[in-house]
């Protein structure tokens, strides 16, 4: 994973507030996603007084009645993880990033049935509220988090007989389109629409100037890493 995709990633899920200690961003929305409440720390501060340092983060998120949680990648400092494991932290959610360096050959989606549209819509928030079943609460994060993106942004709907069966987003920055929030009505499952909306959603940004893409998945999410 390239310090460049994790940018990307963080600027395509945003925050609603992000605070900027020594070199860490510390991202807060409501408890929405760990993706949007947690610490990331990818810029190298003076990290002297480390576990100083940790605290005061701990405080912030306590304050916020928010759980601590540290999002580890390739660029945090050497020590840090050594001093969560001191300080009796443990791993949650370990994922991956998956990279496509070319949009050249991508299939063509064979199910035509689709909508997309550039800018966040009642319809596609919707349908993605009732196929991922959040809570009314979690519904109007997920508003205020995207509405104001100033990326170039797809949010897609796959129908089958005019019925929404897969929807997700994309998100286009420099030459990457990132994939989020892929998810296929439970009644459609292992059908393939999950794939139909990436390769909609990789063509539009393809169309668009995007040469290559990238998804961050959980592991042992088998469906998301075999798109």
């Amino acid at each position: 994973m390239s310090k460049t995709i994790e940018e990307y990633s963080l600027n395509a899920w945003p925050a609603v507030q992000t605070l900027t200690q020594d070199g860490w961003l510390l991202r807060f929305a409501d408890g929405y996603t760990k993706r949007s409440n947690s610490i990331n720390a990818i810029y190298k501060g003076i990290d002297d007084n480390l576990h100083t340092k940790i605290k005061n983060c701990e405080e912030i998120y306590s304050r916020s009645n928010l759980d601590v949680v540290f999002k580890i990648t390739p660029f945090v400092p050497d020590a840090l993880d050594q001093a969560l494991d001191d300080r009796g932290y443990g791993i949650v959610d370990p994922s991956s990033v998956q990279t496509l360096e070319s949009l050249t050959d991508i299939k063509v989606p064979f199910v035509k049935e689709v909508e997309i549209s550039e800018y966040l819509n009642d319809k596609w928030l919707e349908i993605m509220t009732e196929m991922k079943g959040l809570s009314e609460r979690n519904r109007l994060i997920t508003q205020k988090l995207l509405s104001d993106s100033k990326l170039r942004q797809a949010y897609c709907i796959l129908y089958d007989n005019a019925v929404p069966v897969a929807c997700g987003l994309g998100v286009v920055e420099g030459d990457y389109v990132g994939l989020y929030d892929i998810v296929t009505d439970k009644h459609y499952r292992n059908k393939g629409y999950g794939e139909q909306v990436v390769l909609h959603i990789l063509h539009w940004a393809k169309s668009i100037g995007a040469t290559k893409s990238y998804i961050l998945v959980v592991k042992g999410n088998a469906p998301a890493i075999q798109c």
